[in-house]
């Protein structure tokens, strides 16, 4: 597969997307005043202590408190004064112990971000902290030795896993993961992204001790370095830029990591904007639709809830050639593809239920099954995904880290406030008709005035005559109708002259 990616950049937001065979299948974005706080390491006091959640809520000087639960606290015991025996004992009391055992109000625990703050959720914490490198995620807190699992060589991982071995052992304990970056590299790329890991470590360590709670201890990097560290493999043909400053980064950080892939950054020096001219732009634009049109003629319809994502799959206008089956399944296929590349695309992330077409053949349900377990492989993100029913569902977990592209675009509508739909305007001429009936008998023989949505003024004038006569004869009176652009469509105002 060949990838590309394409930088646009300025001091206000940095936009990112990574193309597969010309496609666009992930965008990034981010903005100076909302950067991602993901990955930053922190010095937090606990504020609040919650037995009945067992969870707590940490001071990290971020506008909310961050939520810590108890599987993801830390404890240090100080190994170099216990015996194997006693290390043993105490790991296994620590692993039992309560968040009212393990912390206390105003206690100062050392935390990385795992989560960013979502709606009205602050961030997600853990005190299990991991550094990603190049090629290693060191985890100072556990003894573990982990391959990505998207090296699958038996072979390979063996080898991987005795080298780690090795280099946790010289540089004294720490748990290590090889990312995917890592296939084929030999010990001494290793080793550098070790002791460069371990040196961040120390100096974490020692600004802990010497900073205030809260305080901010390290922060990852920027999207582009962030960006670029995560995903930059053979795949990657070129690494395009829009500004020189920029192309000058981009440059300096890949020389950095893979000097023999200098020769990829390039630089867009035409007038029109690279997010247009490499259909970006337009890309993002259909992603904050929630109706998908699929090659074969068939849709997805995607609404993000509160809750979950759901995901309903129609055949639109394709009618298919011969049976209902194969017409079906077709669309289904189809969808499948579809529905990863949406869900990378948007960010989608929690509970996603896809509501595909019903099929009547177990086969044909099996196989649209590893259709998409096969696309899923392609996803960064940690996701599961459950067996497909006789209805037609599929549930997809995946792991949500900030927010989706349309709650980062978009803003909750004044109209609806997030509902997606309003009062029809029959409904609100209604509203209408009770209101005036109840303030009859106080406004009888006056002259009203009815100030209405224009979109309500109109219904007045055409179907809904018959409804002004009706309130004439309510109040005895006369009643006028003015439109007025300023309110809302489900607002009125009835003032006697």
């Amino acid at each position: 597969m060949s990838k590309e990616i394409i930088i646009s950049g300025t001091r206000r937001e940095t936009r990112l997307a990574l193309l597969e065979n010309g496609i666009v299948s992930e965008l990034f974005i981010e903005r100076a005043s909302q950067r991602s706080v993901v990955g930053n390491i922190y010095k937090g006091r606990v504020s609040r202590v919650l037995p009945g959640m067992q969870s707590a809520f940490v001071n990290l000087g971020l506008e909310r408190d961050a939520f810590l639960h108890v599987d993801d606290v830390f404890e240090e015991w100080g190994e170099n004064l216990l015996t194997p025996e006693e290390q043993a004992e105490t790991v296994r009391a620590v692993r039992h112990a309560s968040i009212e055992q393990r912390l206390h109000e105003g206690q100062e625990i050392l935390t990385q971000v795992v989560k960013d703050p979502l709606g009205s959720k602050g961030a997600r914490i853990t005190s299990h902290v991991s550094l990603p490198g190049r090629y290693l995620v060191f985890m100072p807190t556990v003894e573990h030795i982990g391959v990505s699992r998207k090296i699958i060589a038996e072979d390979e991982r063996r080898r991987l896993k005795d080298m780690l071995k090795g280099i946790r052992l010289e540089r004294g304990g720490g748990g290590f993961i090889v990312r995917t970056a890592g296939l084929g590299r030999e010990r001494e790329d290793f080793e550098r992204d070790a002791r460069f890991l371990a040196k961040s470590w120390d100096e974490i360590r020692a600004a802990a001790s010497r900073e205030r709670s809260p305080a901010l201890l390290h922060h990852e990097a920027d999207l582009v370095l962030r960006v670029l560290r995560d995903i930059l493999s053979p795949e990657v043909v070129a690494v395009w830029c829009d500004d020189k400053e920029l192309y000058e980064k981009t440059l300096n950080f890949i020389h950095q990591l893979e000097p023999a892939w200098t020769d990829r950054v390039r630089l867009h020096a035409s007038p029109q904007s690279i997010l247009e001219a490499r259909g970006v732009s337009s890309e993002i634009e259909r992603a904050l639709r929630p109706k998908v049109w699929l090659e074969s003629g068939g849709t997805l319809v995607i609404n993000q809830t509160e809750a979950l994502v759901a995901i309903d799959v129609n055949t639109g206008r394709y009618v298919g050639k011969d049976r209902l089956e194969d017409t079906i399944l077709r669309t289904n296929l189809d969808a499948a593809r579809e529905i990863v590349r949406q869900v990378r695309l948007r960010d989608l992330g929690g509970i996603i239920v896809v509501d595909f077409i019903d099929m009547e053949e177990r086969k044909s349900r099996q196989q649209v099954l590893s259709a998409l377990e096969q696309e899923l492989r392609s996803d960064r993100s940690p996701s599961k995904l459950l067996a497909i029913d006789e209805f037609g569902l599929v549930i997809i977990t995946r792991k949500r880290v900030r927010e989706s592209l349309e709650r980062v675009l978009h803003q909750p509508c004044p109209y609806c406030a997030g509902s997606g739909s309003i009062k029809s305007v029959e409904t609100v001429c209604m509203e209408i008709l009770n209101e005036v009936r109840q303030i009859a008998a106080d406004v009888a023989g006056s002259k009203l005035i009815l100030r209405v949505n224009p979109q309500v003024a109109r219904m007045l004038d055409t179907v809904e005559r018959p409804l002004l006569a009706e309130l004439a004869a309510l109040v005895r009176g006369e009643i006028s109708v003015q439109a007025d652009p300023l309110l809302h469509q489900e607002q009125f105002d009835l003032v006697t002259k």
